[in-house]
């Protein structure tokens, strides 16, 4: 059996053995470890896999081009004549390239063509996949089929991402490292993603909505589980939240057998397990798995901490069967809205009704209400469900602040009349304003380089192709990291729509429907991340979150702080093709542990008042 490389080997070794020891990790390419060498010594794996990309990076286009090129095609000649690198071979075998059909070899071949015609290089992609044990045939065949339809920019930096991926599973096994919590962390995931609501399982779709079958066995397995992980309490609170304790060691066994708390300082953690309809498996859920898995290692260990851990699977975040978002966080922090128990669903049942039907008590919703001088805060680790970290190959990114945001309905109202006969300079055309509003909103949120402004619904009521529009509707919605940058880009983008329509002589309305608070990340906390992150030797970044979080509501009574995760596919969310890897999963790990033990340090240093900053 090969022994494992080690990093003090790597470290000590001379550049030509070191260079020998890397080679292999990217294909026929040895001047990526040469170049990654200079940066020796390497603390972590995580770190000279971050050097070694870092390396491509700044290599320029050609030398891109180049690498990509060095690689083989997907079961292509090199394959069918055996003369791929052990390590290809290796990976195309292992993900069943090397039994395809002849059928799927044509077309996997015509795939292949196709490709490289349009793009100029081959396609690229890690066949090991996100857990490294495989992607089915069928799998790499409707990636294949998808990416020949992206732009060749795009797909020129996909190409170099799965580059990174393979290299990444090849130093795993060089180091003879197994990701063993992220792939745990990720089975759980993938168990989790088996209940499915009426009407979507049977399509292979994921969609569960609040209080559904398929809900209620969500938090049922998520209750087994934390029993399983060795949390001393689990519940099912008022309002359908799963509710884990993991006791501190100052607390003390009363006569029954129990735990009975000494001390109110309490670390709150989670996030939500519901889903957009035919959504993706890791929003929300990678935030109640990664410290329940953190949990399991200390109760294995049979460590305590000096505070309690309270991990909260949120059961309602999304707004998708009843219009009431944050309605699990809400009732948390006291302000769950009773008016809620009103609505309808869309076969008409009211959420009272669902929360009897679940046997969920709606007069003990008040005392879900958390003390916040029991907190000493909140932190969540959630999928990015965005592309930043995903193109600058960063596993993890510690947010700043939740975006505050302001949404609009609005109608512009101009004249239909004939698209052919009415010369262009007579025309009131409610569309035509409605997209230069598109371009000046565009235009202004990248004026600030972080605020976003997006016109998600777009519509010409009773349109045809021969008139001219006289009315559009449509929303709006404008985002930025603090109040005050999203009201200036707000009195800004508005006093652009009015100067348009003024212009072109239509009129408009427009309501304010939702309006969110930033949630700047408490400085202690965001600290505490950064400096988990650090530890682990994997690059920091800081970056706001575009999208709301379970925690913006408990930003409003504690502190609260969130770390993201590394989406593959490009960062896409609210989708089946969202994504991460296990690699990616055990970082988030090893950093809630790392913020785990930093908390427990302040809190045992003698003359530090609780670490509620």
């Amino acid at each position: 059996m090969k022994t494992a490389l080690t990093l003090d080997q790597l470290n000590a070794a001379p550049v030509n053995e070191a260079m020998h020891l890397l080679a292999g990790v990217y294909e026929h390419s040895p001047w990526i470890a040469e170049q990654a060498l200079t940066t020796r010594p390497f603390a972590s794996l995580a770190q000279l896999k971050h050097s070694m990309a870092r390396s491509v990076a700044t290599a320029g286009r050609d030398a891109q081009l180049a690498l990509i090129r060095a690689h083989p095609e997907l079961a292509g000649q090199a394959m069918v004549s055996q003369t791929l690198t052990a390590e290809s071979s290796h990976e195309q075998s292992k993900a069943g390239l090397t039994q395809c059909s002849p059928a799927e070899l044509t077309h996997l071949q015509q795939l292949n063509t196709a490709y490289r015609e349009k793009f100029g290089f081959p396609f690229i992609l890690a066949v090991r996949g996100p857990r490294g044990t495989g992607l089915s045939r069928n799998d790499i065949i409707a990636t294949f089929e998808r990416r020949l339809l992206g732009h060749p920019e795009f797909e020129l930096a996909e190409c170099l991402r799965h580059i990174h991926r393979i290299a990444e599973l090849r130093l795993n096994d060089k180091f003879g490292v197994t990701p063993t919590l992220g792939n745990e962390v990720w089975d759980w995931h993938e168990a989790l993603a088996q209940f499915s609501d009426a009407g979507y399982q049977e399509q292979g779709q994921l969609t569960v909505t609040y209080l559904t079958e398929a809900h209620r066995a969500c938090a049922a397995q998520i209750k087994s589980r934390m029993l399983a992980c060795g949390f001393d309490e689990v519940h099912s609170d008022a309002v359908g939240n799963v509710v884990g304790r993991y006791y501190s060691d100052s607390n003390t066994r009363n006569i029954d057998g129990g735990y009975s708390p000494e001390t109110p300082n309490t670390l709150l953690t989670g996030s939500h397990f519901d889903t957009v309809r035919n959504g993706g498996k890791y929003d929300g859920r990678l935030g109640i798995f990664v410290p329940m898995a953190c949990v399991r290692e200390l109760a294995r260990q049979g460590q305590r901490l000096p505070f309690q851990i309270e991990v909260v699977a949120f059961a309602e975040e999304e707004g998708q069967r009843f219009k009431a978002t944050f309605l699990s966080s809400s009732a948390l922090i006291g302000r769950f809205d009773f008016e809620w128990l009103n609505q309808q669903d869309a076969d008409g049942i009211t959420m009272r009704e669902a929360m009897q039907h679940a046997g969920l008590a709606q007069d003990e919703i008040p005392q879900l209400q958390r003390q916040p001088a029991d907190y000493l805060g909140f932190v969540e680790v959630h999928i990015e469900q965005g592309p930043v970290l995903n193109e600058l190959d960063f596993p993890l990114g510690v947010v700043t602040s939740i975006n505050g945001s302001v949404r609009y309905t609005a109608e512009v109202i101009g004249t239909a009349c004939h698209a052919g006969t009415t010369p262009m300079n007579r025309r009131n055309d409610a569309a035509a304003a409605v997209a230069e509003l598109l371009l000046a909103a565009e235009k202004r949120a990248t004026q600030d380089g972080d605020s976003v402004a997006t016109v998600g619904q777009l519509l010409v009521p009773h349109g045809s192709p021969n008139v001219v529009p006289g009315r559009c509707q449509f929303t709006l919605d404008l985002r930025a990291p603090t109040d005050a940058q999203r009201d200036a880009m707000v009195s800004d983008v508005l006093e652009s729509f009015q100067n348009i329509c003024n212009r072109r002589q239509v009129r408009s309305t427009l309501e304010e429907t939702m309006r969110a608070a930033a949630a700047p990340s408490a400085p202690a906390w965001q600290k505490r991340w950064e400096q988990a992150v650090s530890a682990l030797g994997v690059p920091l970044h800081r970056m706001p979150s575009g999208a709301g979080h379970d925690a913006m509501k408990l930003h409003e009574v504690i502190p609260q702080a969130m770390l993201f995760v590394r989406g593959q596919n490009a960062g896409i969310s609210h989708n089946p093709l969202e994504s991460t890897t296990s690699d990616d999963m055990q970082l988030a790990v090893l950093a809630f542990s790392n913020l785990l033990q930093q908390l427990a340090s302040d809190l045992q240093q003698p003359g530090l008042p609780p670490a509620r900053e």
